[in-house]
């Protein structure tokens, strides 16, 4: 049994009181975007505004091709 697993049968073994200080701790513990993740979302919006973008269909028959690069 992986790690995950064991802890999901364990979580359902808890009594929903500590299910619900687990969900606190793991809200706690999610620190949200951080500021180079929310930097590069932005340039990478400047960039498709600015220099456009591959349309779908494109990735959709080229993606092969660049996977195997």
């Amino acid at each position: 049994m992986s790690g995950l697993a064991e802890i999901q049968q364990a979580i359902l073994k808890l009594s929903p009181w500590d299910r619900g200080l687990l969900w606190e701790w793991l809200q706690k513990q999610d620190k949200g975007e951080s500021p180079e993740l929310l930097a590069a979302v932005d340039e990478g919006i400047r960039s498709l505004e600015t220099d456009g973008g591959v349309p779908a269909e494109v990735v959709y028959q080229q993606i092969t091709t660049w996977a195997s690069r």
